[in-house]
């Protein structure tokens, strides 16, 4: 089938996906937490222009007060080849009171060439096992390997989810799709969500970016129809109103709230849904890596919590 059409085990796996979502606020309240109780964690690429070892940003994520931390693979990759013991990474997160909530890598698990995606799945699967290690639980599954061309047939693209997580079954870690506005692919909610849905997979899960998917020009009204369990981590962010889009790029992302983006309705639609997400504060902004990582991360995270204080006030 084409890009246009769910197959009919997509469209199965979409009732189950729905039923999910509605008993969700059920199961949520059942563990006890109120509608205010999101998870702020640090993605490293905040403060990775300021080239530190993954120690150093462990230690500045829980010294500036976040619950947990993103890190990128090539920098566990790093501490790893330099003779660092993935044990005691762990146990240093665990000390400072941090967990590993997601990763990121580029592994182009969804390419239509069958070697590269080979190799990729390789690289997947070692790095699945280097993020269980330092207890890491998901991980992110961006379109790499099919940003340039259009036209990816995206129920081949959910069975190569399934595959993937699969894969991530097998170190306890959750592949995240992860819309990315400047591909040709997956640069919409609805296209993510085809793959989300048509994987089958009871832990197929949407990682959105407010950055992305402004940029994807598919717009927000999307994430209203997101179950809360679909939507595990958001990478949060804001955007200037100019450049437009399709010109703006990653290093114009700024702080929550700083921008233009629609913070407070984001947030008021995951609170609508009992969301209980990990918001995952993601920036490349040149200006903040010439600053003090520490205090890059300390008003990061002031910012989102007051975005999401703004919410709940509104809401």
């Amino acid at each position: 089938m084409g890009n246009n059409h769910f197959s009919r085990r997509g469209f199965i796996a979409a009732a189950g996906a729905l039923m999910a979502g509605a008993t969700l606020p059920k199961t949520a309240r059942a563990r006890g937490k109120s509608r205010s109780e999101f998870t702020y964690c640090l993605n490293t690429a905040t403060i990775r222009g300021q080239k530190l070892p993954i120690e150093k940003e462990i230690e500045i994520a829980a010294k500036a007060g976040y619950d947990g931390i993103e890190p990128w693979l090539d920098g566990i990759g790093r501490y790893k080849d330099s003779g660092g013991s993935l044990k005691d990474l762990k146990k240093r997160a665990q000390d400072l009171g941090l967990s590993v909530e997601s990763a990121i890598s580029f592994p182009s698990w969804i390419s239509d060439d069958d070697e590269q995606r080979a190799k990729a799945f390789e690289q997947a699967r070692r790095e699945m096992d280097a993020l269980s290690q330092i207890g890491g639980k998901r991980i992110a599954a961006p379109p790499a390997g099919a940003t340039r061309e259009p036209g990816l047939d995206l129920d081949k693209a959910a069975e190569r989810y399934r595959k993937l997580l699969e894969l991530g079954d097998e170190f306890g870690v959750v592949p995240q799709i992860e819309l990315w506005g400047f591909s040709k692919n997956l640069f919409t909610i609805a296209q993510c969500m085809h793959v989300v849905i048509g994987s089958g997979h009871p832990k197929a899960c949407l990682m959105p970016d407010v950055f992305h998917i402004y940029n994807g020009g598919g717009g927000f009204s999307g994430l209203k129809h997101v179950s809360a369990e679909t939507i595990q981590v958001f990478h949060m962010n804001d955007y200037p109103a100019e450049p437009p889009r399709g010109q703006i790029r990653d290093s114009d992302r700024v702080f929550t709230g700083d921008g233009v983006a629609p913070i407070t309705e984001i947030i008021r639609d995951l609170l609508a849904k009992d969301s209980h997400a990990v918001l995952s504060l993601e920036l490349f902004n040149p200006k903040y890596y010439k600053q003090d990582p520490l205090e890059v991360a300390k008003t990061g995270l002031g910012k989102m919590k007051e975005s999401v204080a703004k919410a709940m006030q509104s809401s």
